[in-house]
């Protein structure tokens, strides 16, 4: 989602944003995934009763996942399951962020059937140790009924990041038993 809705309006009188960006992303149709909503560093648990008027407007056919990126909402256990609760109670999905040296918001904690993972590399070597252990987390969740995963892999390097993406596909086919295509240049899909 634009951060029109996230960063400048900070979920405050959004549902034409929000009503245009759902409009637009609808031509998608079957290709559309979950919408990704990402919070801005400094919204912190004082805008809880902001998430709870977003949450309670948003579409319920249409899947969401929320990124709350200050630590606050982790720090304090009673916040941090008031928003699980909520991420519950509305069929949100709970972002979960795996960043090197910045293990605070790595809280592993799912709130509906999809898990939805923001994995930020560091251009080093420990990125596909990194991966491994996400595999096997993924197995287990898996076996557990996870029904689907969203993860969305980025570096700050970036033109590294399609090699980092190939090789966690490839484990993910070898390990998980899945048949996912590796992306190419040479061969883009359509989306329509």
């Amino acid at each position: 989602m634009n951060q029109e809705i996230s960063h400048y309006k900070r979920l405050q009188n959004v549902e034409g944003v929000v009503d245009q960006y759902l409009y637009n992303a609808s031509h998608l149709k079957e290709k559309l995934g979950t919408v990704f909503l990402q919070m801005h560093s400094n919204f912190t648990p004082k805008d809880f009763d902001k998430v709870v008027a977003f949450a309670k407007n948003w579409p319920k056919n249409i899947p969401l996942a929320m990124e709350f990126r200050h630590s606050d909402w982790y720090n304090d256990k009673v916040i941090a399951d008031a928003l699980y609760q909520l991420l519950e109670d509305f069929n949100i999905s709970n972002v979960i962020v795996d960043t090197a040296g910045r293990r605070d918001l790595m809280h592993m904690r799912l709130t509906n059937s999809t898990a939805f993972v923001r994995y930020v590399g560091a251009n080093h070597p420990s990125d596909y140790e990194r991966l491994d252990e996400w595999i096997e987390r993924l197995k287990l969740w898996k076996e557990q009924g996870v029904k689907e995963v969203d993860f969305f892999i980025h570096q700050n390097i970036e033109e590294e990041s399609p090699l980092l993406s190939a090789y966690f596909i490839k484990q993910v086919n070898e390990k998980l038993g899945y048949a996912l295509n590796i992306p190419n240049e040479q061969k883009q899909q359509s989306l329509f």
